[in-house]
């Protein structure tokens, strides 16, 4: 019989390794702080601790999350130039990590015994592309039309390049599946199916786009060459972008008249003073955590469950803005649902998520099994020690990935309005009015952030031509 020494180093084992699992926090749990101060319109004290975040987390396996958040408060912020510094870095990982398949897979194998938030986040596809849709934004309102030309052209390879990455990454995360034949018998389980169906139903209810296209940086695209053009393939270019957006919004009065305007550009007629009203609303969806159990699969193991995120829709906005001008109201209209971008990418990542999770779990429940029967062998004090051990670690690493960009809206708007001869534009929302006065451009862009129904508008401009 092992001596009672051995069996208090046993337990002490035990706690140390519970102190470990419990150290994993979701990233819910660390956001809360700077979401308290962006939610309540405390944009410069969010910034700020964005910025230290960012900084603390550079060379860590969250730095582009940190960074992309971090440059989304600068951008409302209005320190534009700040905010683009911020995307540069975190489209730098990005890049490096789409370049670095041998990281990932190292990445990948050590994952497998914790979970899948300890791998690096390597930024999902609608993120790349926000990404260079707000620098081409930010570049718009530092007066550097060139440089927004650039993004809006990474733009539109990131949307190319995005079903097949995801084809890809589906196919690596089946071929990586060691477990196969386990995981395919917990997806059949009825109790399993219940409760994945009953977690995720609300996901096809949700309108859908079409893989990886947000209208809103495709109509961004329309605007730029519509105003910018070298030449007839700019207005050509232009054209094509705008029927796309009219198919995702049809019944946007706006971009109509864009398309009558178009036709005049094409026909050879001069371009008339317009304002365009950009309207930002709300917070795109986060995630949250669910336990989801998984069917016993291996003899005699404590504990065998799995957490999984679930998106959560935020529906405290704002949701219109009425523009006066020239003595008449109009009314912002949608022209992109990040809901419905978040949701179709969150749909086409979901075979992957379920496939790593219980690849995830079934390792854990093995592992935990190889280490009971071996200590139960030796002692039925030591093999309980273990139990109980392998128990508590697993919960406490039973951490679903939930990071994901809060700082993004719920939807952007768009409203046009001709240029009023004393350039004098009222925006409203709700007890909110702000008078504006608009640039001295041709065409002129006016952006207008509302984080939710209780914040202030933050208003900003730029000159398109």
């Amino acid at each position: 019989m092992k001596s009672y020494a051995h069996i208090r180093a046993v337990a002490f084992t035990a706690l140390c390794i519970v102190g470990l699992g419990t150290g994993c926090t979701t990233y819910q749990q660390q956001n809360k702080s700077m979401a308290q101060k962006w939610d309540t319109g405390n944009v410069p004290g969010a910034v700020e601790e964005f910025g230290l975040k960012a900084e603390k987390a550079k060379e860590t396996k969250d730095a582009i999350i940190w960074r992309l958040e971090h440059a989304a408060a600068l951008r409302a912020a209005q320190q534009f130039k700040e905010s683009n510094d911020a995307f540069e870095k975190a489209e730098e990982k990005i890049l490096k990590y789409d370049e670095s398949a041998k990281v990932k897979l190292g990445h990948e194998a050590g994952a497998l015994m914790s979970n899948q938030a300890n791998l690096p986040y390597e930024g999902r596809m609608y993120d790349k592309i926000m990404l260079s849709t707000y620098k081409a934004l930010n570049d718009l309102q530092l007066g550097d039309l060139d440089k927004a030309r650039v993004d809006l052209n990474r733009v539109y390879k990131w949307q190319e390049d995005a079903v097949a990455l995801n084809a890809a990454r589906l196919e690596k995360a089946q071929e990586g599946n060691k477990e196969k034949e386990k995981t395919e018998k917990a997806q059949q389980d009825e109790k399993f199916k219940t409760q994945m169906d009953g977690a995720y139903k609300g996901l096809d209810e949700v309108k859908v786009y079409g893989d990886y296209v947000n209208p809103f940086s495709v109509y961004l695209d329309a605007l730029y060459f519509m105003n910018t053009a070298a030449g007839s393939s700019d207005l050509e270019h232009a054209s094509k972008s705008l029927e796309r957006v009219a198919s995702f919004a049809a019944e946007n009065k706006f971009i109509k008249q864009d398309q009558e305007t178009m036709k005049e550009l094409l026909a050879g007629k001069p371009m008339s003073p317009v304002t365009y009203v950009v309207f930002e609303t709300g917070g795109a969806p986060i995630r949250e955590q669910i336990r989801i159990d998984i069917p016993i699969l291996v003899a005699k193991v404590s504990y065998v469950g799995a957490a999984f995120p679930k998106l959560k829709f935020e529906n405290d906005y704002v949701p219109a803005l009425t523009v006066s001008a020239n003595g008449t109201n109009e009314t912002t209209q949608l022209i992109a649902s990040m809901d419905s971008v978040v949701a179709q990418d969150f749909k086409n990542e979901l075979p992957i998520i379920i496939t790593k999770t219980l690849v995830s779990t079934i390792a854990k429940a093995v592992a935990a099994y190889a280490v009971n029967e071996a200590a139960s062998k030796q002692d039925s004090m030591v093999g309980l020690f273990a139990k109980l051990a392998t128990a508590a670690t697993q919960a406490a690493m039973n951490i679903a990935d939930l990071r994901t960009w809060t700082t993004l809206p719920k939807e952007y708007q768009i409203c046009r309005v001709a240029t009023p001869a004393d350039r004098k534009v009222e925006l409203a929302a709700g007890a909110q009015r702000i008078p504006v006065t608009v640039g001295d451009g041709l065409v002129n862009l006016v952006f207008v952030k509302s984080i939710n129904s209780r914040s202030p508008l933050l208003v900003s401009q730029a000159k398109l031509r």
